[in-house]
C-alpha cells in the first residue's frame, strides 16, 4: 500500500456479515482493521487503536450513527468519517454531512469504490498536493506517474505506451476540449504524419480498459466536429 495512506480503519456495523466483508476488502487493500459491532463499543476502541478511519453504519441497537458522529466530533475533529449505510434519503446524507461525515456510501455497494473512496477523502483530508504525490486522479481513476500505472477502484489496469499519454493528457486538461489534431500533436508529436482517425482508434480501445460501458462513455466524451473532453469526476 502506498505510505502516503495512514492505514488505521475502525469499522461500527452490527451486521456481523456486512462487517467482515468490509473488514476482509479493507485488509486485503492494506489497511489494519478493528471492528465493533456497537457504537458505545466503538467510542471506547477509539483511544486504543486510535483510527484515522471510522466506517460507521447509521442504524445501530445502541444508538444511532449521527449521535455516534457527534460524540466522536467531541473526542477527535480529524478522524475521517465515512458513513456506509442502507438509508439513501437526501435528509440523512445532510444530516450526516453537516454533523462532520466526509463521505456517505449507500448499501448495497462494491467493495473497491469503498476502498477508493477512503483513500480519496485521506488524499483530501491530509492535503497532499499532485506534485508530492505524483499522481494525477480523477474520481475512481489513479494515474500513478512514477511507476507509469493506471487503476480504477485501486484496481491496475494495463495500457499501451500510446494509450498511457493519452489519459495523462486528458487528466492534465479535466473538461477541456481536445481536437484530434490537439491529441496527435501532444501525443504522436507534431512532425506525425497520419490520419486523425488513429486518435479514434485509441480512444475506442482506452474506453474499453476505462469506461463501465465502452458503447456509454461517461468519463472520455465525444465533442462532435471537434475531439474529445475528459469528464472531471467527483
Amino acid at each position: 500500500m502506498e505510505n502516503l495512506f495512514r492505514n488505521e480503519v475502525l469499522i461500527v456495523e452490527d451486521d456481523d456479515n456486512i462487517r467482515r466483508f468490509v473488514a476482509i476488502n479493507l485488509e486485503r487493500s492494506g489497511f489494519k482493521v478493528t471492528e465493533a459491532a456497537l457504537g458505545g463499543l466503538g467510542l471506547e476502541l477509539i483511544s486504543i487503536c486510535r483510527p484515522d478511519v471510522v466506517v460507521l453504519d447509521i442504524m445501530l441497537p445502541d444508538m444511532d450513527g449521527f449521535e455516534f458522529c457527534e460524540e466522536l466530533r467531541k473526542i477527535d475533529p480529524d478522524i475521517v468519517i465515512v458513513f456506509l449505510t442502507a438509508r439513501a434519503q437526501d435528509l440523512d446524507k445532510i444530516r450526516g454531512l453537516e454533523l462532520g461525515a466526509d463521505d456517505y456510501i449507500v448499501k448495497p455497494f462494491n467493495p473497491l469504490e469503498l476502498v477508493a473512496r477512503i483513500r480519496t477523502v485521506l488524499r483530501r483530508t491530509h492535503k497532499v498536493t499532485d506534485s508530492q504525490r505524483k499522481t494525477l486522479q480523477s474520481g475512481s481513476i489513479r494515474l500513478d506517474l512514477d511507476a507509469n500505472k493506471l487503476f480504477k477502484y485501486d484496481v491496475f489496469i494495463e495500457l499501451t505506451p500510446k494509450e498511457y499519454q493519452m489519459i495523462k493528457t486528458f487528466l492534465e486538461n479535466p473538461d477541456k476540449a481536445l481536437s484530434r489534431n490537439d491529441l496527435l500533436n501532444l501525443i504522436w508529436g507534431e512532425d506525425f504524419v497520419g490520419d486523425t482517425k488513429t486518435v479514434d482508434v485509441h480512444v475506442r480501445k482506452l474506453r474499453e480498459k476505462i469506461e463501465d460501458d465502452g458503447s456509454k462513455p461517461k468519463l472520455i466524451e465525444t465533442v462532435w466536429g471537434l475531439g474529445y473532453r475528459w469528464r472531471k469526476e467527483v
